[in-house]
C-alpha cells in the first residue's frame, strides 16, 4: 500500500465496494482510505475486526455494512445509507465474486440463479442504484471486476466465466448509454491472484507452477498488485477512458 501511486482527486470521494472486508477487497478498501476517500463497503460476515486493523493502519475508518448482495433491496438501501454518510458515490467498485467450482452436468437452476446473482445481477442493480447520484454529482467511476478465466476458456466453473463474459457486455453498454453524464465504465480483470481463499481451497505447488509457466512474469500476484489499477480506473487519470478492460494477470492473455 505504501507503493501506491497517490491520487489527489480521490481524497473525500465517496467510494462503495462490494466484498470490501475480504481477500481482494480488503486490499482495495484500505487502497482507498490510504488515498484520504470515504469508503463504504459491504460483505455478509461480520468485519468489525478488518475495520479495526483498517483505521489504525490508514487513520481513516471504512464504513461497514452488513449486506448480501443477491437481496437487492438490502443492496439498495446500503448504496443509499454509503450516500447518505458520505455524500452521492461517485466511485463504485464490483468487486464481490464467487468462483466456487461446479461440474457442468451437475449444476441445477438454483445453484445457477445463485451464482449469477451473485456474479452478474448485483452489478447491474449496483450500478444502476449509483447512477442518479453520479448524474447529480457531475460524473463518476465505476470499476467492475471480472477475470482472465472466460478469456482463457477454463473449464471447472461455467457458470462464472458466463458472468465474467458478461460484465464486460455490461461494461461497454453502460459506458455508451452513460458516457454522456461523464460516467466512465471499465472492467478490471485479474488473473490468479493468490488470495487467502485461492490458496485454502485451489492452489497446489503443480496448479500454479503451470500457470506461472504461462505467465509472461514469472511471480505469483498477491491481492495488492491489482490496487493500483482500480485506483487508476477510479481516478481522474483515467478520465478519457471508458468502455474498457485492463488485464493485470502478469502476462497470461494478450489484448488488443
Amino acid at each position: 500500500m505504501a507503493d501506491d501511486p497517490i491520487f489527489p482527486d480521490l481524497r473525500n470521494a465517496s467510494v462503495f465496494i462490494t466484498g470490501g472486508g475480504s481477500g481482494i477487497g480488503a486490499h482495495l478498501t484500505r487502497g482507498f482510505l490510504a488515498q484520504g476517500a470515504r469508503v463504504a463497503f459491504v460483505q455478509r460476515s461480520d468485519a468489525s475486526a478488518f475495520c479495526d486493523a483498517a483505521e489504525a493502519e490508514t487513520g481513516r475508518r471504512p464504513l461497514f455494512i452488513p449486506c448480501d448482495i443477491t437481496d437487492i433491496a438490502a443492496l439498495r438501501a446500503a448504496i443509499a445509507a454509503a450516500a447518505a454518510a458520505h455524500g452521492p458515490v461517485t466511485v463504485l467498485v464490483n468487486n464481490a465474486a464467487n468462483d466456487v467450482r461446479h461440474a457442468t452436468l451437475e449444476v441445477d437452476e438454483a445453484f445457477w440463479d445463485r451464482n449469477q446473482a451473485i456474479n452478474l445481477k448485483s452489478y447491474f442493480f449496483a450500478c444502476q442504484a449509483v447512477i442518479p447520484g453520479m448524474r447529480a454529482a457531475g460524473g463518476g467511476a465505476i470499476v467492475n471486476f471480472t477475470s482472465i478465466s472466460y478469456m482463457m476458456g477454463n473449464a471447472g466453473y461455467p457458470s462464472y466465466t458466463a458472468a465474467n463474459a458478461g460484465i464486460n457486455g455490461l461494461t461497454r453498454s453502460l459506458a455508451r448509454e452513460f458516457g454522456p453524464d461523464r460516467i466512465r465504465v471499465n472492467a478490471l480483470a485479474p488473473g490468479w491472484v493468490l488470495t487467502e481463499k485461492q490458496k485454502e481451497l485451489w492452489v497446489t505447488p503443480e496448479g500454479l507452477a503451470a500457470h506461472l509457466e504461462r505467465q509472461c512474469l514469472k511471480e505469483p500476484l498477491a491481492p495488492s498488485d491489482i490496487v493500483a489499477g482500480a485506483l487508476f480506473l477510479a481516478s481522474r487519470a483515467s478520465r478519457a477512458m471508458t468502455g474498457q478492460a485492463l488485464v493485470i494477470d502478469g502476462g497470461v492473455v494478450v489484448t488488443g
